[in-house]
């Protein structure tokens, strides 16, 4: 039996003792499950003799989770994880009990097991094999988070607070794994994000809609505002918008250039019913800001009639930024556009925003991570992906602490994070498992 394959059987085998992780229904949305999550992740550490455990209170918002462990060279690895999970709503599309881990035609559903319990539970069983077969090749430091389903509203501040505990010479990010064409991806980076809602108000109270040949509608006022900052075309108009987008390097492009992208496997992973908004959706996926409007609510939205004029109406949207765009300006651009275009009356209300965060491909720990992959998942099978569509705190960990950033997973195309069936493959958990054992003991050598 190969090295790899003992420890993909040791996975799968292990799997079950750390299944109670994702029957613990963490919502920090909803402020459930936190303390006994908590728990949970403290006593995993602790099982593996971990020198340190830590819960953080000293910045707000729900505990950090902190571990360190004493590893057989100098190199220090810092790994990042959340612990809370989205609501498992609408119920009745699953096929299996959301908070009873299941596993289906050699996959495992649950909710949170792609995003992100999954994640911390493959590297765990990694950490047990090594402390069982040698040790730790380098000196390992965990932080685990409770609010990325939220925004991460208090990652900056615990970051900048415990910045000397949380030195190392470099980060692996959770997620990531494979694309539709079943490369596995190394991730560079991340776009930004800037949440907002958008309200308005033209009455006091709804009005008969009889009335609606001379009184105004804050439903269709907020829809021709939401039109006017992008057009039938998907531009966006919204003036200064573009102006601090930083340039490509020639690394990324070079990487962007090199990405699988599969339309077709992704119009039918998704349903999609219409085509896409541009001609170039390998390059926007990794390199375009974008506006999206996320949820309108307005009048009546029960059953049956009731024919009024809405006295309001909101709407919920994001942008995702990339490197060199700050959610605070971006914010205010928008509602300075809305007033130059004759709606002043339709106000912004700001939620959260994190930078985007990039960091170098030529690194040679991005490098190392690319190579080991081909080891690992087959020569010609990893991708490097300069920046995932999606968002999350990293740039808090570059500014305060300086290192390369990692986003490695055992996702695949049809996950489905966030949706009804959240599922990881056994065979990509298995798979992963064996990836970081490989990863670190070849970062104890750079």
């Amino acid at each position: 039996m190969s090295r790899q394959t003992e420890v993909e059987q040791f996975a799968v085998d292990y799997l079950p003792k750390l299944e109670d992780y994702l029957r613990i229904p963490t919502i920090s949305a909803q402020n459930k499950g936190i303390r006994k999550t908590v728990d949970w992740v403290k006593d995993a550490f602790a099982a593996l003799d971990a020198d340190k455990v830590e819960e953080w209170h000293d910045q707000g918002g729900n505990p950090v989770v902190f571990a360190e462990f004493t590893g057989n060279s100098d190199k220090t690895v810092l790994f990042y994880n959340h612990y809370d999970v989205q609501p498992p709503e609408p119920l009745a599309e699953w096929h299996t009990e959301p908070f009873e881990p299941t596993i289906v035609d050699g996959e495992l559903f649950a909710r949170g097991v792609a995003d992100d319990k999954g994640e911390l539970m493959y590297r765990l069983t990694a950490l047990r094999w090594l402390k069982d077969h040698g040790g730790f090749p380098v000196n390992l430091k965990f932080f685990v988070e409770g609010e990325e389903e939220i925004g991460s509203p208090h990652v900056g501040l615990y970051v900048k607070a415990h910045a000397d505990q949380l030195t190392a010479d470099a980060c692996i990010w959770e997620t990531g794994g494979k694309n539709e064409a079943e490369h596995f991806q190394v991730t560079a980076g991340m776009k930004g994000i800037v949440s907002f809602d958008l309200n308005v108000q033209t009455a006091d109270a709804d009005i008969h809609s009889s009335l609606g040949a001379y009184v105004d509608n804050a439903a269709w006022r907020l829809v021709q505002a939401l039109a006017s900052l992008r057009d039938a075309h998907n531009q966006i108009h919204i003036d200064g918008f573009y102006d601090d987008v930083a340039p490509l390097d020639a690394a990324s492009k070079a990487a962007i250039a090199a990405m699988d992208f599969d339309g077709e496997a992704i119009k039918q992973n998704y349903g999609l019913k219409r085509p896409f908004i541009t001609d170039d959706p390998k390059q926007a996926a990794a390199a375009a800001p974008t506006i999206t409007i996320n949820g309108l609510s307005s009048g009546y939205e029960g059953e049956g009639l009731k024919t009024i004029v809405p006295k309001s109406a909101l709407a919920k949207l994001d942008c995702r930024l990339v490197p060199g765009q700050k959610p605070e300006k971006i914010a205010a651009l928008i509602q300075k556009q809305l007033d130059k275009n004759g709606y002043s009356d339709v106000r912004l209300h700001y939620n959260l925003g994190e930078d985007a965060f990039h960091s170098d491909l030529n690194d040679p720990h991005l490098q190392l991570a690319k190579q080991v992959g081909e080891e690992v998942y087959g020569d010609g099978q990893v991708r490097f992906v300069p920046m995932m569509p999606g968002g999350g705190p990293a740039k808090f960990f570059d500014d305060a602490l300086h290192l390369p950033i990692i986003l490695v997973g055992v996702n695949y195309a049809g996950s489905g994070p966030h949706a009804p069936n959240e599922s990881v493959r056994v065979a990509d958990y298995q798979q992963g498992t064996y990836y970081i054992i490989r990863l670190l003991e070849e970062y104890a050598r750079v």
